[in-house]
């Protein structure tokens, strides 16, 4: 494989379809942003490597000149590409924070063994990434070579996306969404954005794409008594108050619970300051925003938040207290990084939700999972909970969907998928309120969650390539 891959070295600029490979960069860019340490498994030339814009990047190949070649095309002091066989990688680098596989397993003897090779640079946070070829375009490919339309390579391996999923779970990963990519990878005008943008994420139209994509990362448990920061927004609640502190949960590290009052119309903010004033056992802060909405309160609430995960509490009960340590308990483990209360599972109280609400709720859980790559039964389900280190990197890539969310729940879920983390509904039982009045209307907020919807399917699956 070495001595192929020396020979196509030199004339591997006139080969390669640059339409494909600016399809792949566009792909890329979309899960990796700038400022990252990034290693790359195949490097070639170091130019998809160089495009992605890393902090560090490390490019490794098994061909001495495609080294030396991406050397000379980028020897910007940021990148460094290495000659190794990914069989057996030895480099002495720090773990990185995305690992690119671009059409490289096609090639490689051993493919659990690779990643073996790569567990010890990963952190719990690192995102493996990888595109492979689907099997349905082996007589299409094999044709263009027999045309001498593309070079003739020494394909070992056509593996499809459940032989890589397994392969990555048995070599200890987990898989965190899987993804079909272009449709036409060669340049005809007019044809590219409606093959490539609109028909190839579709529902079966999917299956016949070129590219198969995988995102998996490494599941790592966090200590038991990680720290904990709950925020509560408030607006007409002072009835519920109390009773939020008084079945506050323990955990097992330090808690701190954080109102953030709306500009009620009752006396919710001065119940607040009571409760807190009264229990100086507890660690109790009262904000009161400035802007207008649970995504604005929510996000003050995060932004001082003290400690290591966060937690969102609706002030209306409807999700007890009580289960909140069940939700971190799920966090812990390392197998999911963004949990998500559902209140579709366990039967709920009959007041609870009403019937076209639970009708829209259904409806947007299927149409969620689809545009998110991953399964999420319950978007609005207000109880969810991730690390303050991952909120942090949301709110740093927040530029990309914009101040588009009144809600808050579709900022943090948009933006955990974008970042490949993995996304879990917990159950909840759903119980009715006992103080005040719901402040959703069921049309004119179904309408923006419309919306939403049709905002995030262009950032997702119809995004631009």
């Amino acid at each position: 494989m070495q001595t192929y891959f020396d020979e196509y070295a030199g004339e591997i600029l006139r080969w390669r379809s640059e339409s494909y490979q600016t399809l792949l960069r566009n792909n890329y860019r979309f899960y990796i942003p700038p400022g990252a340490r990034i290693l790359e498994i195949g490097s070639g030339t170091g130019d998809l490597l160089a495009s992605l814009h890393p902090a560090h990047g490390v490019g490794v190949d098994i061909s001495p000149r495609m080294v030396e070649l991406a050397r000379q095309r980028h020897p910007q002091p940021e990148l460094t590409f290495v000659a190794q066989a990914a069989e057996v990688l030895t480099l002495d680098e720090p773990p990185f924070d995305y690992i690119v596989i671009s059409d490289t397993f096609s090639f490689v003897e051993d493919i659990h063994g690779v990643l073996r090779q790569l567990i010890p640079l990963c952190h719990a946070r690192t995102r493996i990434i990888t595109n492979f070829y689907s099997r349905l375009w082996q007589p299409i490919i094999k044709l263009l070579e027999l045309m001498r339309l593309r070079k003739p390579q020494p394909v070992t391996n056509w593996v499809t996306r459940e032989d890589l999923r397994n392969l990555l779970e048995l070599a200890g990963y987990q898989v965190i969404l899987t993804d079909s990519r272009i449709l036409l990878p060669c340049r005809v005008p007019l044809f590219n954005g409606l093959f490539n943008r609109f028909l190839a994420p579709l529902p079966v139209i999917r299956h016949f794409c070129l590219s198969n994509w995988i995102v998996a990362g490494v599941p790592e448990a966090l200590p038991a008594e990680t720290s904990v920061s709950v925020i509560c927004a408030c607006r007409n609640e002072a009835g519920n108050i109390p009773e939020i502190v008084r079945r506050f949960p323990r955990f097992n590290g330090p808690a701190e619970l954080i109102f953030v009052e709306g500009h009620s119309r009752d006396d919710t903010l001065a119940i607040c300051q009571q409760e807190a004033m009264a229990h100086p056992e507890r660690e109790i802060r009262v904000l009161q925003q400035t802007g207008k909405g649970k995504g604005d309160a929510v996000r003050l609430g995060f932004s001082v938040a003290k400690y290591d995960i966060l937690m969102i509490l609706d002030a209306d009960m409807t999700v007890p207290p009580e289960d909140l340590p069940s939700f971190v308990s799920v966090l812990l483990s390392g197998r999911v990084e963004f949990v998500n209360g559902s209140r579709l599972v366990y039967p709920m109280d009959p007041a609870a939700m009403r019937f076209l609400n639970l009708l829209g709720n259904k409806f947007f859980a299927l149409a969620f999972s689809w545009l998110l790559g991953q399964t999420i039964k319950d978007t609005l389900c207000g109880t969810k909970v991730l690390l303050k280190s991952d909120y942090n990197r949301i709110a740093a890539e927040r530029e990309y969907f914009g101040d588009f969310d009144p809600f808050g729940d579709f900022d943090l879920i948009f933006g955990a998928a974008r970042l490949g983390l993995k996304l879990r509904d917990f159950p909840v039982k759903y119980r009715a309120r006992v103080y005040g009045t719901t402040q959703i209307s069921r049309f004119r907020h179904g309408l923006l969650l419309l919306q939403m919807y049709v905002f995030a399917l262009f950032k997702f699956k119809w995004r631009g390539l």
